[in-house]
């Protein structure tokens, strides 16, 4: 585990906290030793324990119904929006019309477009995140889909065709028929299959052409994706794995195996790993698989990264 660090403390505020991802927060800021919860709010569950729904919440604390300029007054130094997508604005509005100096961490896509805030995959942007305060954490299949392109982003020649198959913890807690178990038995489902919008998400970050086409299965948490790259020069699978080691070399929650990944290795931690690296006989089309959970790495284990470095703590602090 990452060294304790003693001080100084922060209070985190959670905006909407009712998804499998507040779950995984709330139990990461329970055992961050320089976090602690300030409050959560959720319309639904207002003046309930949040114990009566949270195994790894703290003892006596109940649930809130705070409107924007309310969460502005309370007692945080951390706001973490876990709202769906286009909800977040007037949120985000409220803390910048007050001129908080609370770090404000949105999980949405809401604000991923926006210069102002900070894409926040701190592998790949690391030196650009200490001590912002307007944090945008990325989508789980966009994270997966980054962290396999980047290092072969200046050898791409033509679009990045991407098969992405997620858990149906994906698709959130509200009933749909994505995260519906009888349905997903023994299926696969395909959905937004052009257009998605963490295709525009890596398209705009990696600058280049993204094919993207995701599913979901039956199981319930965890992300694989599946790249497919057409290179520039010839290579072989050697080159490509030596490439991708030095490229994630000292990065603590990356992991490179030659072999193609599978997701349960990854489900319940805060890894991703990459591997495959297959080419095709000619050297130039690159396969590689890119494997993370979606609840954690995809969201709020590395929302707690981006906390961390806007913080100015070790980085992976309560999260290993």
């Amino acid at each position: 585990m990452s060294a304790p660090v003693s001080a100084p403390s922060y209070r985190l505020g959670l905006i909407g906290a009712r998804g499998h991802v507040g779950t995984e927060l709330i139990r990461l800021v329970n055992g961050h030793p320089n976090l602690s919860l300030a409050y959560v709010s959720s319309r639904e569950r207002e003046s309930r324990l949040l114990s009566d729904f949270e195994p790894d919440a703290p003892e006596g604390l109940r649930y809130v119904n705070y409107q924007p300029d309310q969460a502005v007054l309370a007692d945080a130094d951390v706001v973490v929006l876990a709202l769906p997508n286009g909800m977040a604005k007037p949120w985000s509005e409220a803390f910048d019309r007050a001129g908080s100096k609370a770090l404000v961490l949105d999980l949405s896509a809401d604000f991923r477009f926006d210069p102002v805030w900070h894409y926040g995959l701190p592998e790949l942007d690391r030196g650009q995140g200490s001590g912002r305060k307007r944090i945008s954490n990325p989508g789980c299949y966009a994270t997966a889909m980054q962290l396999a392109i980047a290092p072969m982003r200046g050898q791409l020649q033509g679009p990045v065709q991407c098969f992405g198959v997620s858990g149906y913890s994906g698709a959130g807690s509200a009933p749909s028929d994505k995260n519906n178990p009888q349905k997903l038995q023994d299926n696969i489902m395909p959905y937004s299959l052009a257009g998605h919008i963490h295709e525009r998400e890596v398209a705009r970050r990696m600058q280049c052409e993204v094919e993207f086409m995701p599913h979901v299965a039956p199981h319930f948490r965890g992300l694989s994706m599946t790249c497919n790259m057409h290179l520039k020069q010839a290579s072989n699978p050697e080159q490509a794995l030596s490439i991708y080691r030095d490229f994630y070399c000292g990065e603590p929650l990356i992991e490179i195996t030659p072999d193609a990944p599978w997701t349960n290795a990854v489900a319940g931690t805060p890894m991703a790993r990459l591997g495959g690296f297959t080419l095709s006989a000619d050297g130039r089309r690159l396969v590689v698989v890119s494997v993370l959970d979606n609840l954690l790495k995809g969201a709020a284990s590395q929302a707690l990264q981006n906390i961390n470095l806007g913080l100015g703590l070790p980085e992976t602090l309560g999260i290993v």
